[in-house]
């Protein structure tokens, strides 16, 4: 009698505690995949960097730019070499930001030079607190662009946020500062992108989707997290039986192309969900592997797109190793095969900036050639 009665005081108890426990298990803090906890390589010192350059001036006007496919048709394909001008010139100072950040963070990681470091978060800073690239006056071009920017900001920064170093440790105010500004232009991307219809769904949603990704992890917000994975779903699911996305085929002698473009921001979401104990690899099929499969093969054979939709295709920008940066956190998702594996390790190391620097640092550093 009296052991149960001391068994049902202790019900109660144990029942909080498991409670307890599941909400912890819950409310995991977000993290990246374990190549981003990478200490700094070395510290050196002395005046052997480049210094810092002249900071771009913090970009606060409407985001109203032209677009470089201007004049084409609804394929979008063909480029308007004049409005590309236009458009580089006009966005001119964030395409700086972007490849500054990339740049010197990898640099940091390398060199551990404290004045590498001071140089990104004093760009960072000045723009957080000049509420850069958060104009509600935007057109398509601008939505993209305010995108693009987070995504590259956000996975360069996660370099510094999660490695092993603390390199951030004592510069918390300028860290809180950026990751504030990093928030709330996430929460604006949500509004830009969120629930388009399926025919206006492309790449540039699962841009938007990575950059939402990178800043739920750079920031520990779970209802971005949940955000990014939801149109990780709707991208995925778009993929068809033979691993194509019908958006993408509209972009005629570029549909190759923008299929591969899609591939670098659906395989590190993918990434990013799998460390925080959501598994999106099976998703419709295993759609992800299905596009990465169909690309590897249309780039050895263009002509499978080409019989798609009859248009003979634009291999310029598949010539850039840099394009296959997707392949890193893709060969981590699913086996390679070795011929893949060859050519990815032909390619390396693949650097980009709109994915937050150096993928081979952070997904296969034994394979990493140095920064």
């Amino acid at each position: 009698m009296q052991s149960r009665s001391l068994k049902q005081l202790l019900m109660p108890s144990l029942l909080g505690l498991a409670i307890l426990a599941g909400s912890a298990q819950a409310a995991a803090p977000l993290r990246p995949p374990q190549g981003y906890f990478a200490p700094v390589d070395k510290f050196k010192s002395g005046d052997d960097s480049e210094g810092c350059d002249a900071m771009p001036a913090p970009y606060t006007g409407a985001l109203q730019f032209r677009s470089k496919y201007e004049g084409s048709d609804k394929a979008r394909a063909t480029l308007n070499v004049q409005s590309e001008q236009a458009f580089r010139d006009t966005t001119a100072d964030i395409t700086k930001i972007e490849r500054g950040t990339s740049k010197r963070v990898m640099q940091f990681m390398r060199d551990g030079r404290p004045e590498q470091l001071d140089c990104t978060l004093a760009w960072l800073s000045a723009w957080a607190q000049a509420d850069a690239l958060m104009s509600k006056d935007f057109n398509h071009t601008g939505k993209s662009m305010r995108k693009w920017a987070l995504g590259s900001m956000a996975s360069a920064y996660l370099r510094l946020k999660f490695s092993d170093s603390h390199p951030l440790a004592s510069h918390q105010e300028q860290a809180q500062k950026i990751e504030a500004w990093f928030s709330k232009m996430a929460d604006q991307v949500v509004s830009d992108w969120d629930d388009l219809p399926l025919e206006k769904t492309n790449n540039h949603s699962y841009w938007a989707a990575w950059s939402v990704m990178a800043t739920a992890v750079a920031t520990n917000r779970r209802d971005l997290f949940d955000w990014a994975v939801k149109e990780y779903k709707v991208g995925a699911n778009q993929v068809d039986a033979d691993g194509f996305l019908p958006n993408e085929l509209k972009r005629q002698q570029r549909a190759l192309a923008y299929h591969n473009y899609a591939l670098p921001p659906l395989a590190m979401i993918a990434s990013f969900a799998q460390v925080n104990g959501v598994d999106l690899r099976q998703e419709n099929n295993s759609a992800l592997k299905r596009l990465g499969d169909r690309v590897l093969a249309g780039v050895k054979d263009p002509e499978l797109f080409e019989q798609k939709n009859g248009q003979q295709q634009d291999m310029t920008d598949l010539k850039v190793d840099s394009k296959f940066a997707w392949l890193e956190p893709y060969c981590s998702l699913y086996t390679c095969a070795p011929e893949v594996l060859a050519r990815k390790h032909q390619m390396q190391p693949f650097k980009t900036f709109r994915l937050g620097g150096d993928l081979t640092k952070v997904y296969d550093p034994a394979h990493d050639k140095g920064s």
